[in-house]
């Protein structure tokens, strides 16, 4: 708890700071706002108080907020290995000689990018529903009712119904990325290898992937960012739940802030990925510095 002097602080510095907000600041700087706020105990319609790193020590017991982590590192993991359908489909497609084919296979693979994830989330939800849902139905036309269940209601199989939320993962920016890095490799390449009688698989291995290194790499800072950001349709379809199986740091923030209505705390929880993303992006800054350092190195 804070001590007496410090609520006196805390008073005197929050109405400095209702009126700094009322002048539009915060909304202009939410970041700033946040990280001020994570040393309160922000009440917006009262008298804040000022706690010092309590929140973040608070944070460090938080047993909801760290195991939402581990939910948030398996569905990274997943969305990695789910990139080989939209490398698989790029492969297929470039291997298309009919320009007709692969500009009308293309814009149908990016087509349902055009769909706000909302939809997407939505229509997914139907197919999870347990009673009426098409899954559960399919199931039932094939004799396996047995295996209908309450997918998203259950925690056994939340995180698992949201990993599948997409099947089968090839209209994305993966597969755009993948798309092009093939596109772009050099015609003497291919036809070198063809020569020398190098196989499709082999090619794959041998020349498609090392040229594509560099491009997997930005993909790879691109999965971590996203995933770090990653809620949305967990809380169209569990919102968190059951049990928080399918909690996420995001949903955490969200909860302890409107259901909580601790909002300083969840502005140090919210600062702390921010944080972390901080970290992370000047990790992938610094290794693609020195790969191209590197690679300029070697071409000299």
């Amino acid at each position: 708890m804070p001590l007496a002097g410090e609520q006196s602080a805390g008073g005197s510095i929050s109405r400095s700071c209702r009126s700094h907000c009322s002048s539009g600041t915060s909304r202009t700087t939410p970041a700033i706002s946040a990280i001020f706020w994570s040393f309160f105990h922000w009440q917006p319609a009262a008298d804040s108080t000022f706690l010092g790193i309590d929140n973040y020590v608070t944070m460090f017991s938080d047993q909801i907020w760290w195991s939402s982590f581990r939910n948030l590192g398996i569905i990274f993991l997943f969305s990695v290995v789910a990139w080989v359908f939209p490398l698989l489909a790029a492969e297929l497609l470039i291997s298309l000689r009919s320009p007709r084919w692969q500009f009308t296979m293309r814009t149908i693979l990016i087509v349902p990018m055009a769909f706000p994830g909302v939809v997407t989330a939505l229509v997914w939800g139907f197919f999870y529903s347990p009673n009426d849902g098409v899954i559960n139905q399919a199931l039932k036309a094939l004799g396996l009712e047995a295996l209908a269940q309450n997918w998203t209601g259950q925690a056994s199989t939340a995180l698992l119904s949201l990993l599948f939320v997409g099947f089968p993962f090839i209209a994305g920016l993966p597969f755009l990325i993948f798309y092009s890095s093939l596109q772009n490799i050099p015609t003497e390449v291919l036809e070198a290898a063809q020569l020398d009688g190098v196989g499709r698989f082999a090619r794959f291995w041998q020349i498609d992937l090392p040229l594509m290194a560099s491009q997997v790499r930005i993909l790879v800072f691109l999965a971590i960012v996203g995933t770090l950001q990653y809620g949305f349709v967990a809380y169209v379809l569990t919102s968190g739940g059951p049990d928080n199986a399918t909690m996420v740091p995001i949903l955490r923030m969200i909860n302890v802030a409107f259901q909580g209505g601790d909002w300083g705390y969840s502005a140090a929880l919210s600062t702390t990925l921010f944080v972390i993303t901080m970290i992370i992006s000047a990790v992938v800054i610094v290794a693609r510095r020195r790969d191209s350092s590197t690679a300029d190195g070697g071409a000299m």
